[in-house]
């Protein structure tokens, strides 16, 4: 078996993807279903200006992050990962959001070798840094740009990133799925596995 250098996002990845909805729901007085949202931009899912979003997000933003509901199995599938791999968390949070965002991660017990808060969407850069050989993610553009630069990612399905994909990316409904994924490519040869 192979030892593995694996990215990891948070939002929508670890976390439920739609935790942030029932407190901007009711902020903005809207009745937003999760299978409505079909864009990953989450004011563009609510119809209101991205000043307004970004002014809920400084009020609520640590408070909605440290109480986000973990995804079933995640935890239980990282920390046996983490017994023959390398974790790397990589969240496109603002760094300002390091506090909460390691407490959250400790309060499910998440193994980790290394956390970034990049602030922006740009993961290309850091997933080559630390030699990912997969990515986990959410979001359908960041699947595509990581798939370019040659790592498999495993996509989480979500509402918000339907669309085409190559063939290094797999889209998954379970944490279950994504540790028996991770596993097979480990066992087999990196190169016949893209």
């Amino acid at each position: 078996m192979k030892r593995l250098s694996i990215g990891i996002d948070i939002n929508g990845t670890v976390t439920e993807p739609y935790y942030w909805l029932k407190q901007a729901n009711s902020y903005f007085d809207t009745h937003v279903d999760p299978r409505e949202i079909t864009r990953y931009d989450m004011h563009e899912a609510l119809n209101v200006p991205s000043k307004e979003f970004d002014k809920f997000y400084e009020i609520f933003g640590e408070s909605i992050h440290q109480n986000a509901m973990v995804i079933k199995n995640a935890p239980n599938v990282i920390r046996n990962l983490y017994e023959n791999h390398a974790i790397h968390f990589v969240t496109a949070r603002d760094p300002k959001m390091k506090a909460v965002t390691k407490y959250w991660l400790s309060k499910f017990n998440f193994p980790m070798d290394s956390l970034t808060l990049l602030g922006s969407h740009n993961k290309v850069s850091k997933a080559h840094e630390l030699n990912c050989d997969i990515f986990i993610e959410d979001r359908y553009e960041n699947a595509l740009q990581l798939s370019r630069e040659g790592i498999l990612v495993i996509l989480v399905n979500c509402s918000y990133n339907q669309g085409v994909l190559p063939k290094n990316v797999i889209r998954v409904n379970s944490w279950n799925e994504i540790g028996n994924i991770i596993e097979d490519f480990a066992a087999s040869d990196f190169e016949l596995a893209l």
